[in-house]
C-alpha cells in the first residue's frame, strides 16, 4: 500500500473514531446547570460580625434544621438565604428591641465539601473552593482512571433529588455540596 492510501485510511479511521466517541448528549442541547448565587445550607460554617458588639460576633454552623442559634434573638432561619439576606434578617431582629441601628456582616468560613465519585483515582470528599470546576474536582481526586468516560459527567446538586448527565466541559461549575460522578467507558 502506498503512502497516500495509508494517510487517507488513517484520516478516515480518525473521523469515524471521532464520531463513535461523541457524547450521546452532544446534539441533545442539554446545557450544563447554571452557577447560581451561593445560598446557605445545613453544614455551612459562617462568621457573623456585629459592629460594636463583640459579644454578638462569632462563628456559627447552619444546623440540620437550617437555622443558626444567635445570642439574644434565638433561632434564625439561614438555609436558602444568601449571606446578605441573612445579615439583613439578623439586623432586623436585633433592631426590634435589642440594639439601635445594628450593623451585621456575614462571611462564609467553611463551605460544604464536594464529593467526587466513580472512575477517578482517589474518590472521596474534598473541600470546596470558590470557582471550582469539574476539571478542578478531577484534579483534586488525582485524575481519571484508565477506565473513565471523560466525555460525560453525572452531577447532583445539593438539595436535588437525583443526578443529571451532562457533556463534559472543563468550565462546568461546581457548587458546595455537589456530588460529581464519572462512569466507566465502554471501549
Amino acid at each position: 500500500m502506498n503512502w497516500s492510501k495509508q494517510i487517507a485510511l488513517v484520516g478516515a479511521l480518525s473521523i469515524l473514531g471521532g464520531c463513535a466517541g461523541q457524547s450521546p448528549l452532544a446534539g441533545s442541547g442539554a446545557a450544563p446547570p447554571p452557577a447560581t448565587a451561593f445560598v446557605l445550607s445545613p453544614g455551612d460554617k459562617i462568621k457573623v460580625l456585629t459592629y460594636g458588639e463583640e459579644t454578638l460576633t462569632g462563628d456559627f454552623e447552619v444546623s440540620p434544621a437550617g437555622t443558626i442559634a444567635f445570642p439574644l434573638i434565638g433561632e434564625v432561619e439561614a438555609a436558602g438565604l444568601q449571606t446578605g439576606e441573612l445579615s439583613k434578617a439578623i439586623e432586623a431582629k436585633l433592631g426590634s428591641g435589642y440594639l439601635l441601628d445594628p450593623k451585621v456582616s456575614i462571611q462564609v468560613a467553611n463551605f460544604r465539601p464536594v464529593y467526587v465519585l466513580g472512575e477517578v483515582n482517589k474518590p472521596g470528599e474534598y473541600p470546596y473552593t470558590q470557582g471550582l470546576t469539574v476539571r478542578g474536582a478531577v484534579a483534586k481526586a488525582d485524575g481519571f482512571t484508565y477506565r473513565a468516560n471523560e466525555k460525560r459527567v453525572f452531577l447532583k446538586r445539593a438539595g436535588e433529588a437525583g443526578e443529571q448527565e451532562y457533556p463534559m466541559a472543563a468550565d462546568l461549575p461546581v457548587l458546595p455540596g455537589d456530588t460529581i460522578r464519572f462512569g466507566e467507558r465502554y471501549f
